[in-house]
């Protein structure tokens, strides 16, 4: 079976993104990715330094990822607009995860503004990624502005809380025929391997390995989370069931031995 994942024309081996934020040590960072074996690699841009090398976070991230700068700290389409085209200027490329935040509070994405931005950088050459609150009409409108793939919330951002929006991820793997990648909330590899097991395309963590104790050993947790819950997806689950059914027959053997016995 051919499983390979394209986003933007371009093959994606691993299917375990890593985020950057959060890292009490930026030199922990090459070391997490080389574990998890990630291949695209998401990074804020107000996190990039050009003027003082140890504070850039681009000289922790190895040569041959993918790198996608987010936008992170953006409050509408305009400015998220804004920071995507200052990262592919800076020589950041052009994927982009969109993030456009305006409530302080819960930290949930404002999907018509998202929607805005997708409609002016996917029109621009960009490979557009979408940070988003998971409702089937905005992915929809996301996947006909220009989306390449969609990335909804398991929970909020940062929490750990694992897939609280697992109903609601599952009509959009269903409905849209565009890559599904859930993003944020993600707090423990057995829920990544959860994600994949509906058959999510991918997963993005971050919280959840730069908080651990061990960083890089949790980063090499979640990439083998991923492998086993892409692999359950592809070999098809058996069906669950609300009653006992024997994995071998109650007829037979001992009875047949009671009535052949004196």
């Amino acid at each position: 079976m051919d499983d390979t994942l394209i986003i933007g024309g371009r093959q994606v081996v691993s299917r375990l993104f890593i985020g950057t934020g959060k890292f009490a040590d930026y030199s922990l960072i090459s070391q997490v990715i080389k574990s998890a074996k990630a291949q695209v690699v998401t990074v804020a841009l107000r996190r990039v330094d050009f003027g003082t090398p140890e504070e850039n976070m681009l000289k922790y991230l190895p040569e041959n990822i993918i790198l996608m700068p987010n936008t992170s700290g953006a409050r509408n389409a305009t400015e998220a607009i804004r920071i995507a085209r200052i990262a592919r200027e800076a020589g950041c490329g052009n994927w982009v995860k969109i993030e456009v935040i305006t409530d302080q509070k819960y930290l949930l994405p404002d999907n018509f503004e998202t929607i805005r931005a997708i409609e002016v950088l996917a029109k621009d050459g960009f490979i557009v990624l979408p940070y988003m609150s998971p409702d089937l009409m905005a992915a929809k409108r996301m996947a006909d502005a220009g989306a390449a793939a969609i990335m909804p919330l398991g929970a909020p951002i940062g929490t750990n809380r694992g897939l609280k929006t697992r109903e609601l991820i599952q009509i959009l793997i269903s409905e849209i025929n565009l890559p599904i990648i859930v993003d944020a909330g993600i707090g423990r590899p057995s829920e990544a391997t959860e994600a994949m097991e509906i058959g999510a395309a991918a997963v993005l963590v971050n919280t959840a390995i730069a908080t651990a104790d061990d960083p890089v050993l949790m980063a090499e947790a979640f990439g083998q989370a991923v492998e086993a819950g892409r692999k359950a997806y592809l070999a098809g689950p058996g069906a669950s069931r609300r009653f006992a059914e024997a994995s071998s027959p109650l007829t037979g053997f001992l009875r047949d031995e009671d009535r052949a016995a004196p």
